[in-house]
């Protein structure tokens, strides 16, 4: 049993819009996130997600960000382990934040 939620992209925009303390990680690579991401998100990587989780209210919700939804399920999975506590999977990825925007 999962111990994260779906989000659709509609969810995630009403979401930033209640709630100033959302975090939003994006794990997809480097130049992914360059190119274009969510507002306000940051990039998790192997180099910085120990710190991440670290200095992270665990407390807040959290939302994984991918390409295309799929990779982020494993990573929201993760992150709960580590003790999030109200952790989403956004479904589609950021090319569904992409196709909405």
């Amino acid at each position: 049993m999962s111990a994260f939620q779906h989000l659709s992209v509609n969810q995630l925009i009403h979401m930033l819009e209640d709630n100033a303390e959302v975090q939003v990680v994006d794990i997809r690579d480097g130049a992914s996130f360059e190119a274009g991401q969510i507002p306000g998100s940051t990039n998790l990587n192997n180099e910085n997600l120990a710190r991440y989780i670290a200095e992270a209210d665990m407390d807040s919700p959290l939302v994984v960000v991918c390409y295309h939804g799929i990779s982020s399920q494993n990573a929201a999975q993760y992150m709960h382990e580590q003790g999030f506590d109200d952790v989403y999977s956004l479904d589609g990825g950021f090319q569904a934040w992409r196709e909405a925007h």
